[in-house]
């Protein structure tokens, strides 16, 4: 079943469902946004961060990480260690260079989930370069309603009438020129999942409407290449069960520890509200070892990642 055509388009492809669904939650249970924030941090964002860990630790990338000691161990630790300082000392400055580090990793996967379907090179190029500016335009649009605030609440509409027409004379020539598919889906994915800021007014809802479309391509992805790891490399049945639970229960247990971390920062004590550090470190290193196992130029991860994920791609 979740490795269907149908899937892949729902969770995948075109994951349009989450956001629509996020956004009417908050619509019709305004009183209850704190609760829909919270499970849309515990069951999507805080899993899919979690989903890095156990596919990083894996048994099969041991040997890989001695061999890459600086970029997958030294590396990590001097993220952690500036991170912190970072958020002491500049605070304001060093969430702004956390969102902008978030933004470009949600569209380095948007180009690798373009490439992992669109197999003619010209229709990449056009789709990873129309991504990259939407997603840059939308980045500034954010930074100039909430970090450096030039844009009011009356500019918005005419923003709004402008990234849709453009959407829609692109949406014309990408159809004229490539034929439309499932792979025009994919694109409209990578280019529309920052167009929140154009239209809602809290910065979380921003991220989190449009970016669980990336947090469910992540967490579908990893499964399956975890699941056919376990099927190639584990012959017992019981340990194959044993093996597909353990990625789930990790997973779990992150998120509950990560998310209970995250509620801290609404606390009234400043050492509480500090603790928003942990799950922010937890995603920064996520941000950077993710760009390490995902790079397909790598012998190791095209044996270890690629070739599975060509068995699931339709």
């Amino acid at each position: 079943m979740f490795r269907s055509k149908t899937s892949q388009l729902i969770f995948v492809k075109f994951p349009i469902i989450f956001p629509i669904l996020y956004g009417l939650s908050l619509f019709f249970f305004p009183y209850f946004e704190k609760e829909i924030i919270l499970i849309t941090i515990l069951i999507l964002a805080e899993t899919h961060f979690g989903a890095t860990w156990p596919f990083f630790i894996n048994k099969i990338n041991r040997p890989y990480l001695k061999e890459k000691k600086k970029e997958l161990i030294f590396i990590p630790i001097i993220i952690t260690i500036l991170s912190l300082v970072g958020f002491i000392y500049v605070k304001n400055f060093f969430l702004l260079i956390f969102f902008a580090v978030n933004i470009y990793h949600v569209t380095r996967q948007s180009f690798g989930v373009c490439k992992l379907y669109c197999k003619d090179s010209l229709e990449f190029k056009f789709q990873s370069n129309l991504i990259y500016i939407s997603n840059s335009l939308l980045f500034l649009i954010a930074f100039f309603r909430f970090y450096l605030p030039l844009i009011k609440q009356e500019h918005l509409i005419f923003l709004n009438i402008i990234f849709i027409t453009l959407m829609i004379l692109i949406s014309i020539y990408y159809i004229k020129k490539f034929s439309f598919s499932e792979n025009f889906l994919t694109f409209l994915t990578g280019c529309i999942i920052f167009y929140p800021a154009c239209f809602v007014s809290n910065p979380v809802h921003i991220i989190l409407m449009g970016v669980t479309m990336h947090y469910t391509q992540y967490l579908y992805l990893t499964n399956h290449v975890h699941q056919s790891r376990t099927e190639i490399n584990i012959q017992n049945e019981k340990h194959k069960k044993k093996s597909i639970n353990s990625f789930f229960i990790i997973i779990i247990i992150y998120s509950l520890i990560m998310t209970f971390f995250s509620t801290m920062g609404k606390s009234d004590d400043n050492f509480y509200k500090e603790l928003i550090i942990i799950p922010i470190l937890g995603q920064m290193l996520h941000f950077y070892i993710d760009s390490q196992v995902w790079k397909f130029s790598e012998k190791h991860n095209r044996e270890n990642v690629l070739q599975h994920l060509s068995k699931i791609i339709h």
